[in-house]
């Protein structure tokens, strides 16, 4: 993540006052458009969870009543998005590069694939994260590098993805045995649902390994959990045979490969977001997290859980490296 400044980072535990505003505004009946944080929002009342009847409109202030918080997980990230233009009820596809679409509040960026060049959107600003709404956005899936420096990710994550007969707790017993484990190799990391039944666990690093460096990290930390335990944990992809088990996702840390967004809503019923969270509040199930809730509980708590995560950037030492390496493969 790039380094804020304690001014940059979202101290406020309340509301802006426009972000007050916004809840109780509303078009007017008829109205087929809006505006927030200044980007006009067309067709304002279509529904974009129909089982929770939330509008494109209200879907946007979701944003903006979260501003501070969002905006610090996307901003310099290449994005990869899910384009829902009529709601999650309609069919829904990813969008991964820009071409010249998108509102001007959207920086594009250039990348170069393995054959081509791909172009990129990226989302500086709350104007952009908002832009992205109207676009019919609902997830955002950000890079673990930013457009600046491509080639040397800022962050490591574990994307721990349970079969159908596992429950919360084991996932959660999961995630705290990631942490364990990264402890071991003087690595301090972060926790976050994913708008799922799965967590992430995120490692912020100084951008100075490669992709392929934290990729083989990242394969290793999952392959010496699973020798630890192959009864409960495995890096197997196929459904068929991990039904009770839970997967260490790695490749999540390859070079195109994406994770959601923190506080970004997913594309299913209930509107559930992936929310950070302290590792002491793992124990509750994540579909308590909604783009309904998460507003309520960011205005609530006294203390940002990931406040340190900003200021906490940290190297994969050469004995970290070689340690890890060492317990995959005994």
């Amino acid at each position: 993540m790039p380094t804020r400044s304690r001014s940059e980072r979202p101290a406020s535990r309340r509301p802006s006052p426009k972000a007050k505003r916004s809840e109780r505004r509303a078009p007017r009946a008829g109205d087929s458009s809006a505006t927030v944080v200044g980007v006009r929002i067309s067709h304002a009342d279509r529904v974009i969870y129909p089982d929770l009847e939330i509008s494109k409109i209200e879907f946007a202030r979701y944003f903006e009543r979260i501003a501070d918080w969002i905006v610090p997980h996307v901003a310099g990230r290449p994005l990869t998005l899910v384009h829902c233009p009529a709601g999650i009820a309609a069919p829904c596809n990813f969008l991964k590069h820009a071409k010249a679409w998108g509102p001007s509040a959207l920086r594009r960026v250039h990348i170069q694939e393995k054959t081509k060049i791909g172009e990129y959107l990226v989302a500086d600003s709350i104007e952009a994260v908002v832009s992205l709404a109207q676009m019919g956005i609902v997830e955002i899936h950000t890079w673990n590098s930013t457009a600046d420096d491509i080639e040397r990710p800022n962050r490591i994550v574990w994307d721990l993805d349970p079969g159908p007969e596992v429950s919360w707790q084991q996932v959660v017993k999961a995630a705290e045995f990631v942490r364990e484990v990264l402890t071991t190799l003087k690595l301090r990391s972060w926790v976050k649902t994913t708008g799922g039944r799965g967590v992430h666990v995120v490692v912020p690093l100084k951008p100075k390994r490669t992709v392929a460096e934290c990729l083989d990290f990242s394969r290793a930390v999952a392959q010496a959990i699973v020798r630890a335990n192959p009864q409960a944990y495995t890096t197997a992809f196929a459904k068929s045979g991990r039904e009770r088990k839970v997967l260490i996702d790695y490749l999540r840390n390859n070079r195109t490969n994406t994770s959601v967004c923190a506080f970004s809503p997913r594309a299913r019923p209930g509107a559930t977001v992936s929310m950070p969270l302290g590792w002491n509040e793992l124990r509750e199930s994540p579909e308590r997290w909604t783009i309904l809730t998460a507003p309520k509980r960011l205005r609530r708590i006294r203390t940002d859980p990931w406040v340190d995560y900003w200021e906490d950037a940290q190297t994969i030492s050469a004995a970290s490296y070689a340690a890890v390496a060492r317990l995959s493969a005994t």
